[in-house]
């Protein structure tokens, strides 16, 4: 057992997260309110008119991280209970970085139709559902069916957290080569959850031209093999003209690769037929399409990966804590594609501003001198980030019609510094 491995048990023994009182239980008095029969009256309150449980309940502070563990990292379909730790480490991420508590559903159910009604049960006790490590396609329907059915907001993180980061990371790309989104040709690997979401959020980004392939090739509408309705109906936006070929004949001319498939699939050469200029963000883990150094040495621009060992790693605790931050402060009832752009957006800008002493210290191996082929989406450990996209997302939800409570955007970014300060002080 090697050492990362030995430590990561260590760390994870015992569980790493627990539950705590918000009031002091001293006496008799404290005990006849935090129970019966005092408990009965905020009941009574909230029985009377719904909308109460958030004024006496934690409900407006809390996310389900919902799991059914078919889907976990490279691991596969490890089940329910295996998928635990993933689920509390997800939740940590949650807590230590916006405030939220969130709490780890992990089913022991893998039909759609049980997941739906399932989460649909625990509506009750909480403000937000995060779906986690669903499989393709069964975790679209799910997410629409919950979207269609609840009135909170539902966030499959496995595909619009990617999306969001990418999209911000392609927004600053195209700035720094001054080129136009509506006028380049990008290419995805992988049409699972990850990349059909990033192709729905490209689109109405404006991007110019974009295919999607997976291991039968270019995806078009005609197609017979491995196809699914997710797929037929992204081929149609995409690819109109039904374009045919392998991931090499994708690639050549264009200006952007995605990568959210399987290592080792992308070559020296195949980057070299991409346009001048090309970015190429090969985000399979832990082994990406191909590596970062490669790429380089292949003439792209501007390279990512979802590696933390290499410059721009698109990660996407960039985003689900300060998306589901300004969705809970507003009390949305969704969070629908005008937040998702919005969050994108606002990582773009906080990553062309200057970077803080404290972030350059946090990362004390690399070599931050701010916006630029290497620093195009921001940090991780950047405190600023989930203020700024909570705020994004608050003010997109406002404008939209999704929310359900009266709050500035700016109120909410200053109560989510006060939080998140708080809790790491």
């Amino acid at each position: 057992m090697n050492e990362l491995k030995k430590k990561a048990l260590e760390y994870n023994e015992g569980g790493k997260i627990s539950v705590e009182s918000k009031v002091s239980l001293k006496n008799q008095r404290d005990l006849s309110l935090a129970y019966t029969p005092g408990v009965a009256e905020p009941s009574r309150k909230i029985a009377e008119d719904e909308e109460r449980v958030y004024d006496y309940t934690s409900k407006g502070n809390t996310v389900a991280v919902v799991s059914d563990g078919s889907a976990v990292l490279g691991l596969g379909n490890i089940g329910g209970e295996a998928s635990l730790p993933v689920m509390e480490g997800k939740s940590v991420l949650f807590k230590l970085f916006a405030g939220i508590d969130a709490f780890p559903i992990c089913l022991d159910k893998q039909e759609e139709s049980q997941i739906t009604k399932i989460t649909q049960s625990i509506e009750p006790s909480f403000g937000g559902i995060n779906l986690e490590d669903i499989t393709a396609p069964k975790c679209f329907k799910i997410e629409e069916e919950l979207k269609k059915t609840m009135n909170i907001p539902v966030f499959h993180d496995d595909q619009h957290g990617t999306a969001i980061i990418v999209l911000g990371a392609i927004i600053n790309s195209l700035k720094l080569l001054n080129k136009k989104i509506g006028e380049v040709k990008a290419i995805i690997s992988g049409a699972g959850a990850s990349g059909i979401a990033i192709a729905k959020i490209l689109k109405n980004a404006g991007i110019g031209e974009l295919l999607l392939v997976d291991s039968e090739g270019i995806i078009y509408p005609q197609r017979k093999n491995n196809m699914n309705p997710y797929k037929k109906e992204i081929a149609k936006k995409t690819n109109p003209e039904n374009i045919q070929g392998d991931l090499e004949t994708a690639m050549k001319d264009s200006d952007i690769f995605i990568g959210v498939s399987a290592p080792n699939i992308v070559s020296k050469d195949m980057v070299k037929k991409m346009k001048e200029e090309s970015i190429v963000f090969a985000m399979a883990n832990p082994e990406p399409e191909i590596f970062p150094d490669k790429v380089k040495e292949a003439g792209a621009q501007i390279v990512g990966s979802g590696r933390s060992d290499y410059p721009n790693q698109v990660n996407n605790v960039l985003g689900f804590p300060g998306i589901f931050r300004g969705a809970l402060d507003i009390r949305a009832s969704d969070i629908n594609e005008e937040m998702k752009i919005a969050a994108a957006e606002a990582l773009a800008e906080l990553a062309r501003k200057k970077i803080p002493k404290e972030v350059k210290e946090a990362y004390p191996d690399e070599n931050l001198n701010g916006f630029n082929f290497d620093y195009v989406i921001p940090k991780p450990l950047d405190a600023r980030v989930v203020p700024e996209v909570a705020k994004a997302v608050a003010e997109a939800g406002i404008k939209s019609g999704v929310a359900r409570k009266k709050v500035s955007p700016n109120e909410v970014k200053e109560k989510t510094k006060e939080v998140v300060s708080k809790i790491n002080s």
